[in-house]
């Protein structure tokens, strides 16, 4: 980020010029703790820029030796805020890579999902930069990442289409060249009675 971080203060008045923007007094009875409301919730949404994605994958096993199938989470669900309009998108991402020497634990898989969903996002980035840091930290022979999610920007402005989904895929090494191993995880990953 350049240039200082604005105050606490700051944000709190951004909100309020906000409410008073669209025709609201942010003075009115039900709205005077808003601005500190919504500021504090912005801390929460915007927790992924106060970590790295090695202290979010914590501890990396070594010399766990290759594995001779992939290791899969499924269903690690996540929100996240699209950079366009800030509305939140909600979604599950699949996850799985091919060990060579290392492992990491699940749960810092689906940490290392919110070090980077709890940013301004879009989601092609957003399963690049999983796919890709998994294969930086933990050097495997492939990973594949699947993010399906609903966008607000999508289903509650704009185009108004309720119960649209949106997927986007990333695939690395082994599954990008094997076929079969894109099957497989592609089986492994979807939801039961394709709900």
């Amino acid at each position: 980020m350049n240039g200082r971080r604005p105050s606490r203060r700051q944000a709190e008045q951004a909100v309020a010029t906000l409410l008073r923007w669209i025709g609201e007094d942010p003075a009115r009875p039900g709205l005077g703790a808003t601005p500190a409301l919504v500021a504090e919730a912005w801390l929460e949404h915007g927790q992924g820029y106060r970590t790295t994605p090695e202290a979010a994958l914590g501890q990396i096993l070594e010399g766990a030796g290759p594995a001779d199938g992939m290791v899969l989470l499924r269903d690690i669900r996540f929100e996240s805020h699209c950079e366009h309009h800030l509305a939140p998108f909600v979604g599950l991402a699949h996850i799985a890579y091919l060990p060579d020497r290392r492992v990491a634990g699940i749960g810092g898989i689906a940490r290392l999902v919110d070090c980077f969903a709890k940013r301004l996002q879009i989601q092609e980035r957003l399963t690049d930069q999983i796919a890709q840091s998994l294969q930086d930290l933990l050097q495997p022979r492939g990973v594949a990442v699947l993010i399906e999610a609903t966008h607000h920007c999508l289903t509650t402005r704009g185009a108004h289409k309720p119960g649209t989904r949106f997927v986007t895929t990333r695939l690395l090494g082994a599954f990008r060249d094997d076929p079969d191993l894109r099957r497989d995880f592609s089986t492994l990953s979807a939801r039961p009675g394709g709900s």
